[in-house]
């Protein structure tokens, strides 16, 4: 006869609510840890502006009959090194007063940046009078034909995994912006110097580019949610969000080559990435599986085409 033990739990209140939200969690983590965890507040901030959405414009789908976050209970906790806060699985009660719910289950890890890295080779010197053009089969691309992109390979292990193709990302520090920590991923990732100021987020670029035309249906005269700048890979089961930055490079040929293969990453993290160069171009057949990486090369077409870029 087997037997379960039962993890040891505790309720605060949420500050400042009415009617009040019970928080119920594992001993193993704090109120105040809870309370100060990055992805925590910016999820149940997002959740709460929200919600106040269905009382402040009547053409809400849920006007009527609105929703309310009752409870929040934390069913596990994932903690990094130093005992910092890493990952949280919670259980967020929704419901309105028809008995009616909405899926609650979320698994927390807050924010990621994702890079694409253009790389351009740097032109050949001119010829003097006295070298021969190069024959037609010889022939330079033209200006802006010929650019490459940084993907990385390594272990995913949630994807079952050892090498998964994508666009070079990392998760946000606590501290970190989100420009800045994209240039760190990308010192760390491929040995490139890339100074924030460098880098354009382009999911930013899509967000200042949509322009709201109230039409003839309630859904499009409500009141847009104040989500982040990002894109959402899995909204159904995880807060995550990824803020895309483009950066692009001009490069000797000869430290383009160097790239291919190279094997970087923070040992101590457990990282072992490999390095691939892509033409441009091709870059949506090598890593389709990706989610993020097909993003960026959405909007950086969308963009580009828009004159953005």
């Amino acid at each position: 006869m087997s037997s379960t033990t039962s993890t040891p739990t505790t309720t605060f209140t949420l500050p400042d609510t009415t009617p009040s939200i019970p928080v119920t969690h594992p001993s193993s983590v704090t109120k105040d840890q809870l309370l100060s965890f990055p992805a925590f507040k910016t999820w149940l901030n997002t959740l709460q502006r929200s919600l106040s959405l269905q009382y402040s414009a009547a053409t809400h789908p849920f006007h009527k009959s609105p929703y309310s976050l009752r409870s929040i209970e934390i069913q596990s906790v994932d903690f990094f090194s130093g005992h910092r806060l890493g990952f949280l699985k919670l259980k967020a009660t929704v419901t309105n007063d028809e008995g009616e719910s909405l899926p609650g289950s979320v698994f927390m890890r807050g924010g990621s940046v994702a890079m694409l890295i253009i790389l351009t080779p740097l032109p050949l010197p001119s010829l003097s009078s006295e070298q021969s053009p190069p024959t037609t089969s010889q022939a330079l691309p033209l200006p802006g034909e010929e650019e490459y992109a940084i993907l990385t390979v390594q272990p995913r292990i949630p994807a079952g995994s050892l090498n998964f193709v994508e666009l070079p990302a990392g998760m946000i520090d606590d501290s970190g912006t989100f420009a800045g920590a994209a240039a760190k991923e990308i010192q760390e990732e491929t040995g490139l110097e890339i100074s924030s100021d460098e880098l354009i987020d382009m999911t930013q670029l899509a967000s200042s580019s949509t322009i709201t035309r109230p039409g003839p249906g309630p859904q499009e005269n409500t009141p847009e949610e104040q989500l982040q700048s990002a894109i959402y890979p899995s909204p159904g089961g995880s807060d995550e969000f990824i803020p895309i930055f483009l950066a692009r490079k001009t490069l000797p040929r000869p430290q383009i080559e160097t790239l291919r293969g190279k094997f970087t990453g923070l040992r101590d993290h457990g990282e072992k990435i490999t390095l691939r160069i892509v033409r441009l171009h091709e870059v949506w057949k090598v890593t389709w599986r990706d989610g993020k990486t097909l993003a960026a090369m959405a909007l950086y077409e969308g963009l580009k085409g828009e004159g953005k870029l």
